[in-house]
Formats: C-alpha cells, structure tokens, sequence
C-alpha cells in the first residue's frame, strides 16, 4: 500500500516517518520523499495513529489525485536540484512532463492554481537556497557553482541571486549567513 505525504521534502522528514512509522509498528516496504509503502494494508486505528504523529510535524497523508500530482511535483523538482543530475540532459519542462506522464502546460496550469506561484519559479526559490548551501560550504567558487546548478554563467546566476534574495553571492558569503530555509518553507 503506498501512502502519499504532504510536505514531505527533506531528509530530516523522512527519519521522522521512519520514526512515526516505527512507533505505530506500521511495516514498511521503502520511505521516500513524498510517499511511504507498507507492507500490505493498516489498520484503521494504525492509519489515524499515523496520520496524528505525522501532523505534529507539519505533514499529512493525502488520498486527493490533484494533491498527490502537485506533491510528485514539487519532489521531483526537489531531487532534481538536490540530488538527480539526470534532468540536465534535456529541459525540465520535458523532464517533469516525461516523469509523470502529463502535458507540461496541464502540470504548470494545476501547479499554479493549486500553489499561488509557477513551477519556474518554485524551482528558481529552491536553486536559490541550493546556491545558498554552496556557498556557506565555501568548497567551490561561483563560476563553478553556476556551472553545477546549470546557469549560463556566474554573471547570470549572480543577477538571479540578487533578484531573489537582495544581495549578491559574494555579499551573502562575506556575512557567511547560515540562515537557510527549511525546504519545507519555500
């Protein structure tokens, strides 16, 4: 049985649904971002218990297809800034409409309605704050940062930067602010 979580987009998420999951002795198959597979059905009881401990984290279970769609969504976008390098080889537009299976301009137009913002610029806020984790990592510089998060160059990583955030890369890596946002936020 695969339930789908709202909210659900970090690592940190994920072990508290391995705890919650865990405390309510709900076997499970795999936990990823977005979703949980049981081993089989749950109880009523089991499923109420679970869905009141993922709450006091600010996730929910959702059975709604429209939700569900919106969530795959937004943990693609999350794996693909975060972790999936796979996307790069074509645009994303393509990308997400080839992961689900859905003509990209249905996607954008749910997408927006549901979420008050386009999908542009949900992955704009999120390659903000991956760009923000690079530079307090302090490991590579910005031409390799624009580079690795796909820019055309640092020039236009920097504009888009200061676009969103006030202040340029090297501004924000001189006051060495480690005040990211919880992904969950954006």
């Amino acid at each position: 049985m695969i339930i789908y979580i709202k909210n659900m987009v970090s690592r940190r998420c994920k072990m508290w649904v391995e705890y919650v999951m865990k405390q309510n002795q709900i076997p499970y198959i795999s936990i990823h971002l977005g979703r949980v597979e049981t081993k089989g059905a749950i109880s009523e009881n089991q499923y109420q218990q679970m869905k009141s401990n993922l709450e006091l984290s600010g996730l929910s279970i959702i059975t709604d297809k429209t939700t569900i769609l919106i969530e795959k969504i937004k943990i693609i976008i999350i794996n693909a800034i975060h972790e999936d390098r796979e996307h790069f080889k074509t645009n994303f537009s393509d990308y997400l409409s080839n992961k689900l299976n859905y003509n990209y301009t249905y996607l954008s137009t749910l997408f927006s309605k549901s979420e008050g913002t386009t999908i542009e610029h949900f992955i704009i806020a999120h390659k903000i704050e991956r760009i923000k984790e690079l530079i307090t990592d302090n490991e590579l510089n910005m031409a390799e940062i624009a580079f690795k998060m796909e820019y055309s160059s640092a020039a236009h990583l920097s504009n888009q930067f200061k676009k969103q955030t006030g202040m340029t890369p090297s501004s924000f890596r001189s006051q060495r602010m480690k005040k990211l946002k919880n992904i969950e936020e954006l």
